[in-house]
């Protein structure tokens, strides 16, 4: 990134003006000294202003340069390396749903390894590298992720190739197992209503004008002015009622069961895939919550009278506002859930939430696969 600065000389201004500029921008440690024996001259603290500005343009913009330059980030065409290998930061597979970052690693030929930047902690960009995935997503920044729906990922394996530009004989694969041992959700709770505005403040009365105390010349002090009511907090939104659904449970069979669920409501189908050995499936329909009422405004202080003889009465202070009232809540959806006989054992890995609905209800009965 190349950043210019047009540094123009100050002609035919006063030196004075000149000065006066500076002494705005910069601190006193960084102003010229004013004693005539050691007057910076101009073209030096024009220097100095161009350099001021151009650090700070590049501090605050961040650009890799900077990172290469300060050692953080090393540019991989520079550096000589032996081999290289990839993994996932953390777990061995990625579930429908979720996101997973790749560390690739560098052994150099004295043994020391680099590492990528982002979740590998190292200084090697990925801009530096090409990543090809199958199955699974990747962004520019190594990060994979997986469609939320299982259909498009089930009896897949994903795979990504991973090559340097820089040095066209280093190559490394990876599969990247398909897990379903995840935590799902599937929310179809209302929304929550909106809090209510707070109503505003009443203006506080004015001073009684001051009269006169003087024995000879005695004059009342005026009477203050009253303060204004204060006006009323606005009502809460109320909450939106939540969808009724339908969740339908069947088994996938094997060794190693896995649980076919799909979840409808409003018209929309989600289906999920979940191993009841680490996975679990929440199903939310909550009622939406009313939101809260705005607070009243606050009446305004009295005036106080004015001096004198006799003294001015001070004004009423204004009534407070009442505050809004709270939206009601939404209704939860009904939840229905039938399952499979199979399915049985393993319904207490699905989880149901339907706040401020009818309790939830079960059915037995046999399910066909869903897909």
């Amino acid at each position: 990134m190349e950043v210019k600065y047009d540094i123009q000389p100050s002609l035919g201004r006063e030196p004075q003006r000149t000065a006066s500029r500076e002494v705005a921008m910069f601190p006193p440690a960084m102003q010229p000294n004013n004693n005539h024996a050691h007057r910076v001259p101009i073209a030096r603290r024009h220097f100095w202003i161009a350099s001021f500005c151009l650090t700070g343009a590049l501090a605050a913009c961040g650009c890799t340069s900077i990172k290469v330059g300060l050692g953080a980030r090393v540019p991989l065409e520079k550096a000589m390396v032996t081999s290289m290998t990839a993994k996932l930061a953390a777990g061995t597979g990625i579930a429908p749903g979720q996101k997973a970052a790749l560390v690739v690693a560098f052994t150099q030929p004295d043994g020391k390894v680099l590492l990528t930047e982002g979740k590998g902690g190292g200084k090697v960009m990925w801009k530096d590298l090409n990543v090809v995935a199958t199955v699974v997503d990747v962004n520019e920044k190594g990060v994979l992720s997986l469609r939320e729906d299982p259909r498009f990922s089930e009896g897949k394996i994903g795979h990504v190739i991973i090559t340097a530009p820089s040095h066209p004989d280093l190559r490394t694969e990876l599969d990247i197992p398909i897990r379903y041992d995840a935590a799902y959700v599937a929310n179809f709770s209302g929304r929550n209503g909106w809090d209510g505005s707070s109503g505003l403040d009443g203006t506080n009365g004015t001073s009684g004008s001051t009269g006169s105390m003087d024995p000879n010349n005695p004059s009342p002090g005026g009477d203050g002015g009253n303060g204004s009511d204060g006006s009323n907090g606005k009502d809460g939104d109320a909450g939106g009622n939540a969808p009724n659904v339908l969740v339908r449970v069947g088994v996938r069979p094997g060794d190693h069961p896995i649980l076919e669920v799909s979840v409808t409501a409003a018209g929309e189908d989600k289906f999920f895939l979940v191993d009841p050995q680490g996975g679990s499936l929440t199903v939310k329909a909550d009622g939406g919550r009313g939101g809260s009422g705005g607070r009243g405004g606050r009446g305004g202080k009295g005036g106080s009278g004015g001096m004198g003889t006799p003294s001015g009465r001070n004004g009423l202070d204004g009534h407070d506002g009442r505050n809004g009232f709270a939206g009601s809540n939404g209704r939860g959806g009904s939840i229905r859930v039938a399952y499979d006989p199979q399915a049985k054992p393993y319904l207490d890995v699905i989880h149901l939430s339907n706040w401020n609905g009818p309790p939830p209800t079960f059915l037995e009965e046999a399910v066909a696969q869903l897909w």
